[in-house]
């Protein structure tokens, strides 16, 4: 007889361990997944390869207007004034952009006929708004400028991008901050087909996007109430030599921005119109990109204009420089905005610090001693020894030298305050729902010592000396203008 077999039914301790282990793995793994994925934003809505709105979007009666921002932060505010400007004439909402890093975008150079095409620069600022997301350093625009009053007045309708796209793209920006390996992978391509919608790069879509593609090469943008210098040539065109050097066939001609894309125009039914920069300044008797200045019998022209001369920064940074004048520098003193190392300035230490030292000569001669200066520059302190600047502050007797840096209690308290106000929630739709939303969990404290340094020469008593043809001198001299530091 054969022998009996034993049970199948008895299997061995250390298979049943195992068993149980694998499958308390599974529930746990489970559990964490599901109970941490309803802490996460809104799924990425599906953006098709023949990109488009989304239906969302189209369904709005709201019509949008963006742009794209370059440069250094005072070339950015210019923009935005602009920017500001061109959507209320159209009544158009503009979508406020966050504060790019110094040069992260570079334009070009409008009198040179060499700037960056509006598509390229769009994709440029999208692919830096998405950097700035991801390392938490995202910080609007309008959390750094006052434009309660703007707003509150009716004159303009904003929101913020982050918003924005959460509506036009259907995709979510929170998104891009997660380190998750498999949503990520999704969000990068929804992220990059809403990049190339907003950028223009499929063209002009009907009803959803008009992207503008003249640039300061071909366009000055003006607004007149009879629209009479609309198609006119401008004054400033490119020289015969320019034109045989870098084979440049563009004639520049002035184009009533109101006729162009306004009412009874091809862009009006779009639901977003998007320029490239906006950027302008005067060269040789013409602006480079944006000409609107005359007066018009328009009253909501004439205070919306008004409005733009001047937007403060918030209370956060002023009131941070007012306290460093008053506790710290506690005398009357005189600010010198010394820019030296980027660009057309890095030359020019000499001229730079010409003026400096004759307004100086002249209070010494007058007294009292010592002489409270402020400096704000860009060269490290650590390099100063061998300037000008390292024999004011060797000259104890004559001179008394101030200056900030990022890391100081007072910037970073600023810092802190800026970010826990939430200004970025101010004009956006349901804002009152999103009260205390924070966008990523990983932000970071902005930089704020830029706007900090404005704010205290703003309170200079004694004068301010700014380096010739900056950007960030012009604002401070319209600051004092504005009295900025008593309100």
């Amino acid at each position: 007889m054969l022998p009996k077999r034993k049970p199948h039914y008895r299997f061995p301790l250390i298979p049943v361990s195992l068993f149980v282990s694998f499958f308390s793995f599974l529930f746990l793994y489970y559990y964490y997944y599901y109970s941490h994925s309803t802490q996460l934003p809104q799924t990425v809505t599906k953006i098709s390869d023949t990109l488009k709105c989304s239906s969302q979007a189209l369904a709005l009666s709201e019509k949008f207007m963006w742009y794209a921002p370059h440069s250094g932060f005072n070339n950015q505010l210019l923009e935005f004034k602009h920017a500001v400007l061109i959507a209320g004439i159209l009544n158009r909402t503009l979508v406020v952009p966050p504060v790019l890093d110094h040069h992260a975008v570079a334009l070009g150079s409008c009198p040179k006929f060499r700037v960056v095409e509006p598509n390229d620069i769009r994709i440029s600022v999208w692919d830096h708004v998405i950097e700035l997301l991801q390392g938490g350093r995202y910080i609007s625009i309008a959390e750094v400028i006052d434009i309660t009053s703007l707003v509150s007045s009716g004159l303009v309708r904003v929101i913020d991008l982050r918003d924005f796209v959460s509506i036009w793209c259907g995709i979510s920006l929170d998104l891009a901050c997660f380190n998750d390996s498999k949503l990520q992978s999704s969000v990068s391509k929804s992220l990059k087909q809403c990049g190339s919608l907003l950028a223009g790069f499929r063209g002009n879509i009907e009803k959803c996007i008009y992207a503008i593609n003249e640039d300061c090469r071909t366009t000055v943008w003006t607004y007149h109430v009879d629209g009479h210098e609309d198609g006119i040539l401008d004054s400033f065109q490119p020289n015969d030599q320019l034109k045989q050097k870098k084979k440049i066939s563009y004639v520049r001609r002035r184009r009533d921005v109101f006729r162009a894309l306004g009412p009874g125009s091809e862009v009006e039914s779009a639901s977003m119109l998007a320029f490239g920069s906006l950027f302008s300044a005067p060269y040789k008797g013409s602006e480079s990109y944006v000409d609107i200045h005359e007066s018009h019998q328009d009253q909501r022209f004439l205070s919306l204009m008004e409005k733009i001369k001047f937007l403060p920064y918030v209370p956060e940074v002023m009131n941070a420089g007012k306290e460093f004048a008053k506790a710290t520098i506690n005398a009357p003193f005189l600010c010198a905005q010394l820019r030296l190392l980027d660009g057309q300035f890095k030359n020019h230490h000499k001229a730079t610090f010409d003026g400096l030292r004759q307004k100086l000569e002249s209070l010494v001669q007058k007294g009292p001693l010592p002489i409270h200066i402020f400096v704000m520059t860009d060269l490290p302190r650590n390099n100063w020894t061998d300037t000008y600047l390292g024999d004011l502050t060797s000259d104890a007797h004559n001179y008394e030298v101030h200056f900030l840096r990022e890391d100081d209690q007072l910037v970073m308290q600023a810092a802190k305050k800026l970010t826990t106000a939430g200004y970025g929630q101010r004009f956006i739709p349901n804002s009152v729902s999103r009260i205390g939303k924070k966008y990523c969990s990983n932000q970071r404290l902005p930089d704020v010592l830029l706007y900090v340094e404005q704010a205290v020469c703003s309170c200079a008593s004694l004068g301010f000396i700014g380096t010739p043809g900056s950007t960030i001198a012009e604002n401070i001299e319209l600051m004092r203008k504005f009295d900025s530091c008593s309100r």
